[in-house]
């Protein structure tokens, strides 16, 4: 893929890459855009959890019996 102009970022280690790779290969069906789109969603979303507007989930605790 293109391993030589995502090492002049600096912040890519070839194992990034390679699961980068790996992610395009499994979703390969869908568009540079439509990827862009769902990342840029997904940034939003951490964006507004970290921020304190939406609360973190009350999880089940494992292991114990219901």
């Amino acid at each position: 893929m293109a391993s030589s102009s995502m090492s002049s970022s600096g912040s890519w280690s070839a194992k990034d890459n390679k699961a980068f790779e790996r992610a395009l290969a499994v979703y390969g069906g869908k568009t540079p855009d439509e990827v862009k789109r769902h990342y840029e969603l997904l940034l939003r979303d951490v964006k507004s959890i970290e921020s304190g507007q939406v609360p973190f989930p009350k999880y089940k605790k494992s292991g114990g019996s219901n």
